[in-house]
């Protein structure tokens, strides 16, 4: 399974640093499962969006992953990606970016030649630059909210409905970050998503750590923030799991909304059976 985080600090700008993969030597037993991709996004201090990213073609090249990334801004977006469509290219590694808005995702639909046709229906598929499943689901995202009249909610609901109701679905986990805002989303049950909350009686410390990201500011010693992540991170009690079909909202005052806005199961379920076994073993790695 992709990895995700994303981290809101609200109005502060602040430095954070994150390791994407531990050292190449500690991951190279034949027995894992070895990533495809890191990649991070942010928006700085002048709320204009970066990117670093990098695939990973093999070991030796895992430098860029393994290294101390530090960044300043206001919202961040890393992800570690496990290819299930596309091929080793930058192109198809996250976090993309389209509309000056960052996006990474964790999942598998199919159907694409069907959700191909409807971005060709809606003028969308000029923003597909790569093979992956994510950067279509990007467009068909960023399309509906154009059509929304900028309005995030709005566009990122209409668009996982569509797919919802029209493709075969495993799981569809986005994180969609602006300079001001951050959405999440976890559809359906596949795969979990969590919230932290660490807008009241933050930790001393702001170090959180998995087996693929790790992340660390001074900045955010006691400092309010938001962190979604596709695992708990610490052992603090305050991590929950995003419902199914649940959308999260946090603005620029580090207001926190939710919404059920998928109430009901796809209507083409991918089993965990119907996987590939390239799939499955991206899918349901264990690291």
């Amino acid at each position: 399974m992709c990895r995700l985080f994303g981290l809101h600090a609200g109005t502060d700008v602040v430095t954070a640093t994150f390791w994407l993969l531990d050292a190449p030597d500690s991951l190279a037993e034949q027995s894992r499962r070895n990533p495809d991709g890191t990649g991070l996004g942010v928006f700085d201090e002048h709320r204009r969006p970066q990117l670093r990213k990098e695939p990973i073609a093999a070991w030796q090249d895992a430098e860029f992953a393994t290294q101390a990334h530090q960044l300043t801004g206001t919202t961040f977006v890393a992800h570690v990606r496990y290819a299930t469509t596309g091929a080793l290219d930058v192109r198809n590694t996250h976090p993309f970016l389209q509309d000056e808005r960052v996006f990474a995702h964790n999942g598998v639909l199919e159907g694409l030649d069907i959700l191909d046709e409807r971005l060709r229906e809606i003028g969308a598929d000029e923003l597909v630059l790569g093979q992956t499943d994510s950067e279509r689901v990007f467009a068909l995202i960023t399309a509906s909210i154009r059509a929304h009249h900028g309005d995030v909610s709005a566009g990122l609901t209409d668009a996982l409905q569509w797919l919802a109701a029209n493709v075969p679905i495993y799981a569809v986990n986005v994180l969609l970050a602006t300079a001001t805002d951050v959405w999440a989303l976890r559809y359906p049950e596949s795969h979990e998503l969590y919230v932290l909350d660490r807008r009241h009686d933050g930790a001393p410390e702001f170090h959180l750590r998995t087996n693929r990201i790790r992340a660390h500011s001074e900045h955010l010693r006691e400092r309010p923030s938001v962190v979604f992540a596709t695992e708990r991170m610490d052992g603090d009690q305050r991590w929950r799991l995003l419902d199914p079909g649940e959308l999260v909202h946090v603005d620029a005052a580090l207001q926190v909304n939710r919404s059920l806005v998928l109430p009901d199961p796809p209507r083409y379920p991918i089993s965990r059976a119907d996987l590939s076994e390239s799939a499955l073993h991206a899918q349901h790695t264990s690291v």
